[in-house]
């Protein structure tokens, strides 16, 4: 829910900041840098959770912790392509295909009552998925709506 909270606090100061720099509301700019600095957030949690992160990833799926380390590091990544105008177009797709690929082991994680904060198995279970799943979707839209759709 964090990452939610990231996003709508930077799209509100967002709109703002353009007002004030560049005389009118730029809503689209604004969704971008909101979801620049939520990507850059959620990037965080893959270095510092980066085991409990792992546990997330399906046991026959090879090299848990460097393939944390490598979405880190797209997230990172994405969030510079929608803020660099002749890369966000790409980088919304590429963003789009992220959040589907990512889901899966949001639904592992739930099933097994992983706490990705703890690297435990006592999480919250299958009821995560209610909001989980919703926000992911809310995700893809943002994404398609302020970079693809503009």
């Amino acid at each position: 829910m964090k990452p939610f909270f990231v996003l709508i606090i930077s799209f509100i100061v967002s709109v703002f900041v353009t007002k004030l720099f560049g005389n009118e509301f730029d809503y689209f700019l604004s969704g971008r840098i909101a979801m620049a600095f939520m990507l850059l957030f959620t990037a965080m949690g893959h270095f510092v959770f980066r085991k409990g992160m792992a546990m997330m990833i399906p046991n026959p799926i090879p090299y848990k912790s460097e393939t944390i380390f490598l979405t880190g590091i797209i997230e990172i990544m994405a969030a510079i392509g929608l803020l660099t105008s002749n890369l966000s177009l790409i980088t919304a797709w590429l963003l789009i295909a992220f959040f589907i690929l990512i889901l899966p082991a949001n639904v592992y994680a739930a099933v097994n009552k992983i706490d990705y904060q703890k690297g435990t198995f006592d999480g919250k279970g299958l009821s995560y998925l209610w909001l989980r799943i919703p926000l992911q979707i809310f995700y893809i839209v943002w994404v398609y709506i302020f970079t693809i759709h503009k």
